[in-house]
């Protein structure tokens, strides 16, 4: 497992990281999430993903048991707030009352003292960027949290929140947690990289396959069990266009060529920029997770040739 630093911050993480998202509390149940994760840790996994909101706090708690006989030193845990998790007009956003209580209840569930990195889940139009970075700071301060972050925000809100911190003299946002992957890409590669190389801040990227897309599973059908087969995600298969199963079919292709599964040519293909910190990626079988894995050695076979037939087969590099 290769470490990268979060950004310019000391702290480092696996460049592969595991996320609950989906799975935990919905797809797998406690001992399978518990097996995962030491194993993901037992092959260099040290960054696990969360938020409130996954499976309604479900998630956080089959995490917090999960994690339990690994060291918590070892360990980078996250966590998000903003979405609706508790009754009232004061149960969702990002005011100091929200985040306050969100982070105990958090904190509680992961049965931890404190998170390696908070993030705010969404931008809250309500809510002054300068409260959100005084109670980050404050949270920091009481040892709670150790860095926060962002989640979904737009360059200019991002920059909002660091310029409130310099100017009040703050700990400023360490990381942003945006959407990439090879249909999704304007927003980090022509938003976000500047500003990670102008302010150092650190990209953890999510649905680095596409919600399963960019595995090739779905090139011939919907498997049972699979992610589009769940009445909750109805959505992905929406996307599932004859476009999108073209391209997929040419990126397998091509895949197979370099001795690689299409999931580790998707994943190898983020990691090489060097502004993301760490690709959350999802499992719910051991054999998902070492294939992913191995997207760390594939980057050798990315090279510039390889890079341009990956290019003309998505055809769809943003601008400027």
């Amino acid at each position: 497992m290769h470490y990268r630093r979060l950004g310019h911050s000391g702290i480092k993480v696996s460049e592969i990281s595991y996320g609950a998202w989906v799975t935990f509390g919905n797809q797998l149940d406690q001992k399978a999430a518990t097996d995962l994760i030491h194993a993901a840790y037992d092959h260099g996994i040290n960054f696990f993903d969360n938020a409130d909101i996954y499976a309604r706090g479900q998630a956080e708690i089959m995490m917090g048991k999960a994690i339990q006989g690994l060291p918590r030193e070892a360990l980078v845990l996250s966590s998000k707030v903003f979405w609706p998790t508790m009754p009232g007009p004061n149960g969702r956003g990002l005011s100091r009352k929200h985040i306050t209580e969100s982070i105990h209840a958090s904190l509680r569930r992961l049965n931890t003292d404190y998170l390696d990195i908070y993030y705010c889940h969404r931008f809250d139009p309500d809510t002054p960027v300068e409260e959100v970075v005084y109670t980050m700071n404050t949270l920091i301060q009481q040892g709670k949290i150790l860095y926060w972050g962002t989640s979904e925000w737009t360059a200019a809100q991002i920059m909002e929140a660091v310029a409130v911190a310099r100017q009040h003299h703050l700990i400023p946002p360490t990381v942003e947690q945006p959407q990439y992957n090879m249909f999704h890409r304007r927003r980090v590669e022509i938003d976000l990289a500047p500003l990670a190389q102008k302010f150092g801040l650190g990209l953890t990227t999510w649905s680095p396959l596409a919600s399963g897309i960019l595995t090739g599973k779905y090139n011939d059908g919907i498997p049972a069990g699979s992610r589009a087969s769940l009445e909750s995600m109805a959505w992905i298969r929406d996307r599932l266009t004859p476009e999108v199963i073209a391209t997929v079919r040419q990126l397998s292709a091509l895949a197979a060529d370099l001795g690689l599964t299409t999931a580790q040519l998707a994943l190898a293909w983020l990691l090489r920029r060097k502004e993301v910190s760490s690709v959350i990626t999802g499992a719910t079988r051991l054999e998902q997770l070492e294939e992913n894995l191995a997207a760390s050695d594939a980057r050798s076979k990315l090279g510039e040739p390889v890079l341009e037939r990956i290019e003309n087969i998505l055809d769809n590099a943003p601008e400027a």
